[in-house]
């Protein structure tokens, strides 16, 4: 190692040390908890209980029974920030700290282009990036395997599944990477861009969880039924709350206008309205991975245009 590389190195190895550590830390922590989830699991106490979204009670004391899955969640939470954390503390001293004290100007005057100088710093902290959010995800994924949708661990569609886990984990935090690059770039000052970061950072995720909660993307699937035999139970899917009654013309009406579960009053009630059919939208867990890959082309190519950014103002701002 040896030029502009050995320099990146050095300047961004105490940030590859921290995220080894994190990583380690992390990396334990799933160990010991998924150990004791195993136990629980292999008590019996949840044997009884299937998957869906109604709360598993004990049958002796009518209780919820849940396992131990805050510390997951939490990890779920940490891959969530880890785009704001990137972009803060890695991405916007990137360059934004050359820029700031001028030391960029020494490093070109030594026979080294704006190409080399930005290409060694990008690449080296896009590759510790991939290789720290790609192992949270991961990690993620094999801690919640053991109580993935079911009603006593964590289903796909909560947010520290659907957003913490997977390859989309991955494109938000190179995201958030080249976020605070760019922001490194064009303001000249290391706060500045790291206040830039959270900002533009915070409101992409925030959008991206709203895309979610709106199945703006990925729109849900319309179950029906006959109406008076029992539906099928909700299972693992994903339900809007949107549910209804169809008339023969297929209009589709609110479910107040019979608001009975099922049996004879429903039946009565939807002759009676003209009702053929009810229906409630929901997503199955299948679509896990369309929004996970959705938000992977989104996101990663929101990073490759920036990118594609900095290297076109390299000239006129370095």
């Amino acid at each position: 190692m040896k030029g502009t590389l050995w320099l990146a190195w050095r300047q961004q190895r105490v940030l590859v040390v921290c995220g080894a550590a994190v990583l380690v830390a992390a990396a334990a922590l799933a160990a010991y908890f998924r150990s004791g989830m195993l136990d629980d699991l292999r008590s019996g106490l949840f044997d009884h209980c299937g998957p869906g979204p109604l709360y598993c009670s004990g049958p002796g004391d009518g209780l919820p029974r849940f396992l131990d899955v805050e510390p997951l969640r939490l990890l779920g939470g940490l891959n969530i920030a880890l785009p704001v954390l990137v972009g803060m503390f890695w991405g916007a001293p990137l360059l934004g700290r050359d820029r700031e004290l001028g030391t960029h100007r020494m490093v070109l005057t030594q026979g080294v282009s704006r190409a080399q100088w930005f290409a060694s710093r990008f690449a080296l902290a896009a590759v510790g990036t991939v290789a720290l959010s790609g192992s949270l995800a991961l990690l993620f994924r094999w801690w919640w395997e053991p109580a993935v949708n079911r009603s006593y661990g964590v289903f796909w569609y909560e947010a520290p599944a659907l957003t913490g886990s997977g390859p989309a984990t991955v494109a938000a935090a190179l995201f958030g990477l080249t976020v605070g690059t760019l922001a490194g770039l064009l303001t000249r000052r290391v706060l500045s861009a790291m206040a830039w970061t959270l900002l533009v950072t915070g409101a992409v995720a925030a959008a991206v969880q709203w895309t979610h909660r709106a199945r703006l993307l990925v729109p849900p699937h319309a179950y029906v039924s006959d109406g008076w035999q029992p539906k099928p139970p909700m299972g693992d899917k994903w339900s809007t709350g949107n549910y209804g009654l169809i008339t023969a013309s297929g209009h589709r009406e609110d479910v107040l206008n019979c608001p009975y579960p099922s049996g004879r009053e429903l039946k009565e009630c939807m002759t009676r309205h003209g009702y053929t059919a009810r229906f409630y939208e929901a997503n199955p867990p299948g679509d896990y991975w369309t929004f996970q890959w959705i938000d992977t082309a989104l996101l990663g190519g929101l990073a490759l245009g920036l990118t594609a950014v900095a290297v076109l103002l390299l000239r006129r701002r370095v």
